[in-house]
């Protein structure tokens, strides 16, 4: 097959990927059916079973990554929709986007500080807790790889999704805002996919947080660095 077929093919796939894992999960709608976990794994699978080499299905698909940029400007239409939740709850959303800011970078920054990980991977992990459009642009004040880094905020909605429920349990937490707050701060995307599953309010608000969060991300990105390094 020429590199011109292996490319549409990469990109066909890309697109079954998702575009199945996402009906997979309107029709059943449990997190392990969730787009994130899905769609990677039937990629996977067929990149593995095919023999094709990573670093060719990226170079083939890099063009879909580049557009993650431009798509961050369709977050502005939920921060004017939901501009009268922003006004009840400007604290709240404030407080929890700094505490989830640090939070992530601060519990990263000790995993790396106590394990012997590579530079690029514990580089990689300070921005995991945002969303990927955010992170990729962030992570270049820290040293990381964006490819790495789109592994780990991955890795991270998927565990949010997870265990959000038992910790809410645990921790006695029945506020919506609250668990809204959580979920978008720390889980991104793959959280606000969760609290909209638990209700609307909690959609809503873990959407806010998520979008303000990777905002912030992007715009302190080069002072954490510093501090850290």
């Amino acid at each position: 097959m020429t590199p011109s077929l292996w490319g549409v093919f990469c990109f066909v796939l890309t697109l079954f990927g998702y575009y199945s894992s996402k009906a997979l999960y309107r029709r059943h709608k449990k997190v392990w059916f969730a787009p994130i976990v899905i769609a990677p794994l039937i990629i996977l699978f067929v990149v593995i079973t095919l023999n094709i080499p990573l670093a060719d299905y990226f170079k083939y698909t890099h063009w879909l990554a580049a557009l993650l940029a431009p798509a961050t400007i369709a977050f502005a239409v939920p921060i004017y929709r939901e501009r009268a939740l922003i006004k009840q709850y400007p604290i709240t959303l404030s407080v929890g986007v700094l505490v989830g800011l640090l939070l992530g970078i601060g519990s990263s920054w000790l995993v790396g500080y106590f394990t012997s990980m590579p530079a690029e991977l514990s580089n990689s992990l300070m921005v995991r807790s945002v969303s990927t459009p955010f992170a990729i642009v962030a992570t270049s004040s820290f040293g990381g790889v964006p490819e790495l880094t789109a592994m780990l905020v991955l890795i991270t909605g998927v565990m949010g999704m997870l265990i959000c429920e038992p910790l809410f349990k645990v921790a006695k937490i029945r506020s919506s805002v609250a668990k809204g707050v959580a979920l978008g701060a720390s889980a991104h995307g793959a959280g606000a996919a969760k609290a909209s599953e638990i209700g609307r309010q909690e959609g809503v608000i873990a959407s806010l947080t998520m979008i303000f969060t990777g905002i912030a991300m992007v715009i302190m990105a080069p002072a954490f660095a510093y501090i850290i390094n």
